[in-house]
């Protein structure tokens, strides 16, 4: 795992060689163990290295081709990269290095843009020809890896996180307030563009070029869904076997030592259970039904594991977040970022690299939105025009038992199911952002477009289907790279692995959701390998308890001070979300969610543009 920056400028070699320094230096805490640059008249490329495989020096990037024509700086691991060797070498291609990064180079002269889809792993990566001047990128299938790009003008940089722009004297830092209203809506940033003007996020599955000025993006692999009907225990059996190698892979492609998270879920439980590493790793909170470290010592225990713990207190949460924040690079709102940030800091005392469990809900269905019960589906054969009218109906009276779900499939399906992780409605936010911020754009602009490729599908798979390329990338994803690379750990998810994919997207629905249980044949082969307690519990995630701390004074006090600030006001409405936070503190209404991505956004303009 390692951190990629560069740029295209016209500058001499000499300055060239101190701004991608600066820039990589900038992100040392994805590659504290070594460096590495390219300057030429055209390009500066700079790799920081965290040695995962070949841990000689001759695995240093970049990496080039025999005559040195073309380099490559990559961020990532391919784990079939030996398969892929050995049909390189089997065509004329000579390797100097031991690494999966000398792979990309020889296979994209082989295959060109043909490579990507035969990858199976995480990766960004730039190919620079230093002929043709071109430059080639790609980003992995499901986005594990980040890959942002600065274009305005002539300015074109990369890098793999934002915060390395800002050494760079062309990037100009702006806010970019048109992404304001979404976010407070999803908790993350939802756009292509990022929360800085004329930053833009390499989307997963694309690939680009640059050359001259000019760029062009393209896909070269989708999501898609091609369901058969075979017996259930064939999938189960096949399913299973899939799943134990995608867990060896990802175990035994390393050279240094493996470890794993495990919280109380299926999910880390399961892959432990498989992987059996020497080490894991948990953290919880000192408060009832807020900590699930008691089930991670329970499995550890069954399984003669060793298990690290750690309890975070409510004075470690709020003083790290300054740091989250400037390491999520856009404002992330995700409360379960801080229990990852203190779980990584944990394990990077032991291991370089850990297992964890993300990717499983999105894969198997396992969010508990994906059950609806037999009553709601009878409602939803009413006709739209008469849930809308009841659900309009029913928004201004008090509170009452089935009032939101009675609003809620008032809507159409596309605007009922955005997403896991829904935080306030349109109108909501409208209110919390002052009006020279408040935006016409809806949740329909932004989902309806994915809803319909898979219009034609079951609800659940279109639901699956959106949180693939909305909650999965945007935000589980992104939290699990920038909290482990902030203290130089390698996070690697079998759960979301390409070829598992190509094997889960055939099942249907009906074995994902079964008996009112989420995931169920996930599950079914979970309980053959862990207690069947482990793999029935919900899913919980990491619960924090913000909103029950948010009702004590020095909290209360600690949000307020940051509400008041003269800068607030170019983003909210302070009456507003004081009134917010003051109903909060009082117990009249719970908003700690709503208040806390208010928070976290103040928080990371404070970072990146107050203090600077």
């Amino acid at each position: 795992m390692c951190g990629i920056v560069g740029f295209v400028s016209g500058c001499s070699k000499k300055e060239k060689k101190e701004i991608i320094k600066k820039m990589a230096d900038r992100i040392v805490h994805r590659g504290p163990d070594a460096e590495g640059y390219f300057v030429d008249e055209t390009v500066a490329l700079g790799h920081r290295r965290l040695s995962i495989l070949d841990l000689s020096k001759s695995g240093a990037q970049p990496i080039y081709n025999e005559d040195k024509s073309r380099l490559v700086i990559f961020n990532g691991e391919i784990y079939n990269y030996e398969s892929l060797k050995k049909e390189l070498v089997k065509k004329g291609h000579v390797f100097k290095t031991k690494t999966d990064t000398e792979v990309l180079l020889h296979g994209y002269e082989e295959y060109k843009e043909k490579l990507f889809s035969k990858l199976r792993g995480m990766f960004t990566f730039v190919i620079y020809d230093k002929l043709t001047k071109e430059l080639v990128g790609a980003r992995d299938h499901f986005g594990i890896k980040p890959f942002y790009y600065y274009k305005k003008g002539k300015e074109f940089l990369f890098g793999s996180e934002i915060k390395s722009f800002l050494d760079h004297p062309s990037f100009v830092k702006e806010v970019n307030t048109d992404a304001l209203k979404m976010f407070l809506i999803f908790q993350y940033s939802v756009h292509e563009e990022t929360f800085f003007k004329n930053v833009y996020k390499l989307k997963p599955g694309h690939y680009f070029k640059y050359k001259d000025g000019k760029m062009i993006v393209k896909e070269y692999f989708h999501v898609d869904y091609e369901k058969t009907d075979l017996p259930y225990d064939v999938y189960k059996k096949e399913l299973q076997d899939v799943l134990e190698e995608s867990i060896r892979y990802h175990k035994t492609t390393s050279d240094v030592e493996v470890g794993s998270y495990l919280s109380g879920g299926v999910d880390s439980s399961y892959v432990v259970s498989v992987a059996k590493p020497d080490k894991t790793f948990s953290v919880g909170f000192d408060m009832p039904g807020f900590d699930e470290t008691v089930y991670a010592s329970e499995l550890s225990e069954l399984l003669h594991i060793k298990n690290d713990q750690k309890k975070i207190s409510s004075d470690e949460f709020f003083t790290i977040l300054p740091t989250i924040m400037y390491h999520t690079d856009e404002p992330h709102a995700n409360l379960s970022t801080v229990p990852l940030y203190f779980l990584s800091e944990l394990a990077s005392k032991k291991v370089k690299v850990v297992l964890s469990g993300e990717g499983s809900d999105e894969m198997f269905a396992g969010y508990n939105e994906y059950y609806v019960p037999p009553l709601l589906k009878l409602y939803t054969h009413i006709p739209l025009g008469l849930r809308s009218f009841v659900g309009k109906l029913v928004k201004p009276l008090p509170h009452f038992p089935g009032q939101n779900t009675l609003k809620m499939y008032g809507k159409p399906f596309y605007e009922r199911y955005i997403g896991h992780g829904t935080i306030m409605a349109e109108e909501e936010a409208n209110e919390i952002l002052t009006p020279a911020l408040r935006s016409e754009e809806t949740i329909a602009d932004v989902i309806r477009p994915f809803y319909e490729k898979v219009a034609s599908c079951d609800e659940v798979t279109q639901k699956m289907y959106i949180d693939m390329h909305f909650w999965l990338p945007q935000d589980i994803l992104l939290k699990a790279d920038k909290m482990t690379m902030a203290n130089s750990v390698e996070l690697r998810v079998p759960l979301l692995d390409r070829v598992l994919f190509q094997y889960a997207k055939q099942i249907p629905t009906k074995h994902f959701i079964k008996d009112k249980q989420t995931k169920y044949l996930f599950r079914d082969i979970a309980k053959e390998k862990i207690p069947l307690e482990w793999s029935k519990r919900r899913k919980l995630g990491f619960p924090v308890p913000f909103s029950k701390w948010l009702r004590e004074e020095k909290y209360y006090e600690m949000v307020k001070e940051v509400f008041q600030r003269d800068y607030v006001s170019l983003f909210f409405d302070q009456k507003f979300i004081n009134e917010l936070l003051e109903a909060h503190y009082k117990n009249i209404k719970n908003n700690g969610r709503k208040i806390y991505n208010i928070y976290v956004f103040l928080v990371w303009y404070d970072v990146y543009f107050i203090k600077n």
